[in-house]
């Protein structure tokens, strides 16, 4: 496995030190440096700052070895809570549609992606959500009887945003991820997840997994929570890139991204996401999230959704793609890096149990705050 960073990146993260804890790092030069002070204990508080990029590229530190060296990598975030936008693309919306007609049902999702998909799915294209047109094509829908609660998100004024990951629950790169052993239809969600301070300033981007439960979210809307928020059910890694001359949020709008699944038994995946097919504008999405409306004193870390949803069987004709135990997953772009993770059940993965209170105390201890 390979983290992929461009050497010429502002890069924040954070790893586990051995009878240490928690520390922030960055990378410079190939080599990564524990930048953990009184000034910035925690990537939070390094983003709240004005100055973040110069911090990053300037701020002191220990030098604990090169990048592709045997570290423990946590998510770049902290105290930042995990928020995701959903049915952001007209491709994944019509899958979301196909998994409600479904009920949850793999078996029956080929022949409904055969009636509807394409012809929803062209109906959408280009359309701008909250537009006079979408409302014309919500019209349409409605009186074709296709419509549905995932196209009032995608093509509706309002955008999904749910809570995708409790603070401090996501997990880093090489980290196993976790399925609900309920689920018999699951997939990754390759996402741009970006990096926001209390303020609404979006300060740079990572990568994420956003482990999607297909079955249980398609029995029900209302099953959102069990099928998003499960024991390292949410990958971000595997650094946060900050925003600067040479990265900026053009590049988040324009980002190709790809995923590579390999499993135990040989399958090969391989798939796309498009930033620039996204239905909505990142700022618009961030807007949406943070402001008069809803504060986050710690700043977020907001999933902006993806285009990908697969259709590949796996096993047999018309049965589509779900994980295998034993999955590597790996998300990957030119400018952000590559995750890798590899799927296990979320019954099976490490227990998450170092909470907010659990990081003050050894920030207390180690006379950082």
């Amino acid at each position: 496995m390979t983290l992929n960073l461009d050497p010429a990146g502002l890069w924040l993260g954070r790893i586990e030190r051995s009878g240490i804890g928690p520390c922030v790092v960055v990378l410079r030069d190939g080599h990564l440096l524990d930048i953990t002070s009184k000034t910035a204990p925690t990537t939070r508080d390094v983003l709240e700052r004005d100055d973040a990029a110069d911090y990053v590229s300037s701020a002191p530190g220990e030098a604990i070895g090169a990048l592709e060296v045997g570290h423990h990598w946590l998510a770049p975030c902290d105290l930042q809570p995990v928020k995701a936008c959903g049915v952001t693309f007209a491709g994944s919306m019509v899958e979301r549609v196909i998994e409600e007609q479904a009920a949850g049902d793999p078996a029956k999702a080929e022949t409904i992606r055969a009636c509807i998909g394409t012809r929803v799915g062209d109906s959408l294209n280009d359309i701008v959500p909250g537009s006079d047109a979408a409302a014309d094509v919500k019209q349409a829908l409605i009186e074709e009887g296709l419509w549905s609660q995932y196209l009032e998100v995608g093509i509706g004024p309002d955008a999904e945003v749910f809570s995708k990951a409790q603070v401090l629950s996501s997990v880093g790169y090489g980290a196993e991820v976790g399925l609900h052993p309920i689920s018999t239809w699951n997939n990754p969600e390759p996402e741009v997840v970006l990096a926001v301070s209390s303020q609404g300033m979006i300060k740079g981007a990572t990568l994420g997994n956003d482990v999607n439960l297909r079955d249980v979210e398609g029995r029900s809307a209302l099953l959102l929570s069990k099928a998003k928020d499960n024991n390292a059910s949410c990958a971000i890694g595997p650094m946060i890139r900050l925003f600067d001359d040479r990265f900026t949020l053009d590049d988040v709008r324009k980002a190709e991204l790809t995923l590579t699944v390999t499993g135990p038994d040989g399958f090969v995946l391989n798939g796309r996401s498009s930033m620039s097919q996204i239905s909505r504008d990142p700022e618009d999405l961030v807007q949406q999230t943070i402001g008069r409306h809803h504060q986050y004193p710690d700043g977020l870390m907001l999933f902006l959704g993806t285009l990908f949803a697969p259709t590949q069987d796996r096993d047999k004709s018309g049965g589509g793609f779900t994980h295998k135990l034993g999955d590597v997953v790996t998300i990957a772009n030119d400018q952000l890096g590559a995750l890798t993770n590899t799927v296990r059940l979320s019954t099976e993965c490490p227990e998450w149990r170092f909470g907010a209170s659990h990081l003050m105390r050894n920030l207390a201890h180690r006379g950082l705050i």
